[in-house]
């Protein structure tokens, strides 16, 4: 029987090749969207990680460094740095901001101590040796030398770094703590939270130590209502895809009504029959699976972000089109099982 399905895609081969394309720009955007989830948890992972630091230290009202609506003083990372197990002890500042005067484009801004905690690997020129002087990430396009305007102060870019973007694929912008803090607080001498190399046991007063994983779940909290955005838009793609694969085998089967009558009037059995539309249906699946992989690799690189597909996506996605696949051709298992034997003797 799945030969005669293989026979009757042939002989609808145009039709076939509709839903193929169909069904695989559905296959491909859930393929793009499982890249971008990963790519902003991979994101957050990197710009945590990339500090280096064995604890954040923030105000105790304070649920993260991202996220940090309590501000403490400078001068609290010298109490840190006094605590128990702590070998060095850094203050930061993190916000967003706006670069240019005509056309904006949204940044991160990181305060360090450059040569401390935190400071970025130059990829390109130099780290910053005097005020006014910033690295700015490679996804901005600024070059070492340029000028930028960040909330009307104009700085100059004396290096580059890669990699140092989060919030979705936002370029960060990184300057010393004297300088976010007078362009950030006017000239006021607080900071966001404190990093340090070993954990303080136990922190100073007014203060609590955050963890990395602390610190990544503080960064994607506000992310949680676009995941879970996502994953509903997913699960929505895949029912489109069901639809789509199940039009086209409902149709099919209607079309072959005298063919099922004609078999089972010379002894087909009816699981014989639902093989070659189950057969149609997951080798529609999976051939829109194929043409979505393609699709997505040749999408990917469009977006304005990093967009990295993990491998395990493509295994899931084979998985999932010979489920959709199995379910779609449900459509057309209740017309074949329906078909009359005594149609094959009527008039057509």
């Amino acid at each position: 029987m799945w030969l005669l399905g293989w026979r009757d895609l042939q002989w609808r081969r145009r039709r076939f090749l509709i839903a193929v394309v169909a069904t695989a720009l559905v296959f491909a955007m859930t393929l793009l969207m499982t890249g971008i989830t990963a790519s902003i948890h991979a994101e957050n992972h990197h710009i945590v990680r990339r500090f280096d630091a064995d604890a954040w230290i923030v105000s105790s009202g304070t649920s993260g460094p991202f996220t940090a609506s309590t501000l403490i003083p400078v001068t609290d990372a010298t109490r840190v740095a006094a605590a128990p197990g702590v070998r060095r002890a850094d203050p930061i500042i993190v916000f967003r901001s706006t670069v240019g005067t005509g056309k904006l484009k949204d940044v991160n801004v990181l305060g360090v101590r450059f040569g401390g905690i935190g400071s970025p690997r130059v990829r390109a020129g130099r780290l910053p040796q005097r005020a006014g002087e910033v690295v700015a990430d490679t996804a901005l396009g600024a070059r070492p030398g340029a000028h930028v305007s960040v909330t009307g102060h104009d700085l100059v870019v004396s290096g580059t770094a890669g990699g140092v973007t989060f919030y979705f694929g936002t370029p960060t912008i990184v300057m010393s703590v004297e300088d976010a803090q007078r362009i950030v607080f006017g000239g006021q001498p607080l900071v966001t939270a404190v990093v340090t190399r070993g954990v303080p046991a136990p922190p100073p007063s007014g203060l609590r130590a955050v963890s990395n994983d602390a610190a990544i779940s503080d960064l994607e909290r506000p992310m949680k209502n676009s995941d879970q955005t996502l994953t509903l838009i997913d699960g929505l793609l895949w029912l489109v895809a069901a639809g789509i694969i199940g039009s086209i085998i409902y149709l099919s089967a209607l079309e072959r009504a005298r063919d099922f009558a004609v078999l089972k009037a010379t002894g087909a059995s009816t699981p014989a029959l639902l093989t070659g539309l189950t057969f149609q249906a997951v080798l529609l699946a999976l051939g829109s699976a194929v043409v979505a992989v393609l699709l997505a690799l040749i999408l990917a690189p469009i977006f304005p972000f990093t967009v990295a597909i993990p491998g395990s996506a493509f295994l899931e996605l084979v998985v999932v089109a010979v489920v959709v696949g199995l379910v779609a051709s449900l459509a057309g298992i209740r017309r074949a099982v329906g078909a009359d034997p005594a149609l094959a003797f009527g008039a057509a």
